[in-house]
């Protein structure tokens, strides 16, 4: 896993009652893999035509870094992403909301596409590469039918909120 440190924290706690989080606390939670790929949900958050918002749940994973997660072709999350790369991802983690702002490009590489369609499939997804995209016998209803786009979501802010003590909010910034 690639050591992704931020070069700047804030502490958003205004009362100044908490110290900023430290980014290894968001990033252990972020890396750590669940059971399941549908034991921690993730909330993409598009821009599509005349700036009107669009949010979607996605079954994202972090490799390397990055987070990763699919999307078939023709559903809006995919056609705004085309045309606007910029995108938030959001998760509630154990103990921690982290909202990560940063863009989403789509990814062809057949070596990247086989790391993530095995490492889906270690989290009980099939997923397998095809061509330049992944496919497996199922997805999320919503998903449509396969083959469904890969995604690299590379990150330039992260926010933390602890819904949980220690409670307090943090802002994490990246040079990437």
């Amino acid at each position: 896993m690639a050591d992704v440190q931020p070069y700047e924290t804030v502490g958003l706690d205004r009362s100044g009652g908490t110290e900023p989080f430290a980014w290894e606390r968001a990033h252990r939670l972020l890396a750590e893999r669940p059971e399941r790929v549908a034991a921690v949900s993730f909330f993409l958050g598009t821009v599509g035509p005349g700036g009107i918002p669009h949010a979607a749940g996605v079954g994202a994973l972090w490799d390397d870094g990055d987070l990763y997660f699919t999307s078939g072709p023709g559903t809006r999350k995919s056609r705004n992403l085309a045309v606007n790369p910029a995108c938030t991802l959001a998760v509630r983690l154990a103990g921690l909301d982290v909202t990560l702002s940063g863009t989403a490009r789509r990814v062809t590489d057949p070596e990247v596409l086989e790391r993530i369609a095995a490492a889906y499939g270690e989290l009980g997804w099939p997923a397998r590469a095809a061509g330049d995209a992944i496919t497996a016998p199922f997805s999320a209803p919503s998903a449509g039918p396969g083959p469904w786009h890969l995604y690299r979501f590379v990150f330039h802010t992260a926010v933390g909120l602890g819904v949980e003590g220690p409670e307090g909010a943090t802002r994490w910034r990246f040079d990437r």
